[in-house]
């Protein structure tokens, strides 16, 4: 059976990033619906971290306050030396004249996408429709038609936008033939998770810490009910990589008894740093990893998608009020200027900072960390960057 339907805006992909896309232009008055491939909003285990700004946005959505409850304040981060036990803090605190958030937010991606998409099944205007995978879209110079399969039926959609946030693998991007320009990193990551407390044996730890080590760098991470730790997988197999064995030999590199922890993920992915070509054509968008992929060491992967969710919808809304749809060509150059001046820039040498071991490029860092914390003007510049306020502020100045 073929169903048809009539909407303003498909978002297609439920994730944080399509989530928050449409309950804003829900709250805003726009007829949305957000189709979902799966039966839910997946558990991603990767993005934790909601940085000052992000959280800024997420209160006019009124759901800041929902994932404060349920996550982890974290003003203060580590670059740590495992070796020699160097400590470098940074302290979110000191933006406090710039944000009402002062701090990064610890707390799973998916919290964010499953109340808001609970949220939107309530709104008037808006439809959540989970088993509906976009397999087809054909655009005119009025609107979009957009073909959704589910088990059983067809889904024919007239929208006047298309928002593809469907994630990596968008679908939307290549039905549009944009091409996806840059490289994935020839290690893959390995993300090991226990619910053992390991501030137990090492209480200065910070909830969010990046370890550098001549051997195996390692990020640790602290989510509500979990530590989180991150390691390159270089040559080993995908089963060496999942056995125990290995599992050991990550948490006996900093704690007493590595056989001893029980892990309750053990997950495997490939990083790249990615950016499409075009974040617009015509009336399909693209937002989020369909537009952008990052390694993780900052966080900035899901906040630059939520980031891209909240300005091209401020300028949709407007275009859907009766603005020159030109606006939405300023989205673009915004978006993906900030993309390649900050989030590809910040995050690749991010990862050339943890790949420096006890190199040259170590020593580098390590005199930079110092420098930064020597030096209260360039120190307050990192964090802006670090936090993201920078880059927001980058892209409104963009015309």
């Amino acid at each position: 059976m073929t169903i048809t339907k009539r909407v303003q805006v498909v978002v297609a992909g439920a994730g944080p990033v399509g989530s928050v896309a449409a309950m804003y232009l829900a709250m805003n008055g726009v007829d949305v619906i957000l189709a979902e491939t799966g039966a839910d909003c997946a558990a991603d285990l990767r993005a934790s971290t909601f940085h000052p700004p992000t959280l800024e946005m997420l209160d006019q959505l009124k759901v800041t306050d929902y994932l404060m409850g349920m996550g982890l304040k974290s003003p203060v981060y580590h670059w740590r030396d495992r070796k020699s036990g160097e400590i470098y803090p940074f302290d979110f605190a000191e933006l406090a004249g710039d944000t009402r958030y002062p701090f990064r937010l610890q707390c799973e991606q998916y919290h964010l996408s499953r109340k808001l998409s609970d949220r939107l099944a309530e709104e008037p205007n808006a439809e959540v429709l989970f088993n509906h995978r976009l397999v087809w879209f054909q655009q005119d110079d009025d609107g979009v038609d957009v073909a959704l399969e589910t088990p059983t039926d067809l889904v024919k959609v007239r929208a006047d936008y298309l928002i593809g946030a469907d994630g990596a693998s968008s679908i939307v991007r290549k039905w549009l033939g944009i091409e996806f320009d840059g490289f994935t990193y020839p290690e893959r990551f390995l993300c090991l998770s226990t619910a053992q407390e390991i501030r137990d044996e090492i209480p200065d730890l910070a909830y969010v810490n990046y370890v550098s080590d001549a051997d195996e760098w390692m990020v640790l991470l602290r989510v509500p009910t979990l530590w989180r730790v991150l390691v390159p997988a270089n040559e080993e197999t995908t089963e060496e990589l999942l056995s125990d064995e290995k599992k050991n030999r990550v948490f006996s590199g900093f704690l007493k008894d590595g056989e001893s922890v029980e892990t309750r993920h053990r997950t495997i992915y490939r990083v790249h740093q990615r950016v499409a070509k075009q974040f617009r054509q015509n009336r399909v968008l693209l937002v989020g990893d369909a537009a952008h992929l990052n390694n993780p060491l900052g966080g900035f992967g899901m906040n630059s998608g939520v980031h891209d969710a909240f300005n091209l919808c401020e300028k949709l809304v407007d275009v859907l009020k009766g603005a020159d749809d030109a606006v939405l060509d300023v989205f673009e150059r915004q978006r993906r200027t900030v993309t390649h001046a900050f989030t590809q820039q910040q995050t690749i040498e991010n990862m050339e900072i943890m790949r420096g071991g006890q190199s040259e490029a170590h020593a580098r860092r390590r005199d930079k960390m110092q420098a930064l914390l020597n030096d209260d003007d360039a120190r307050r510049k990192y964090l802006l960057r670090q936090s993201m306020i920078a880059s927001l502020q980058d892209a409104a100045a963009i015309a």
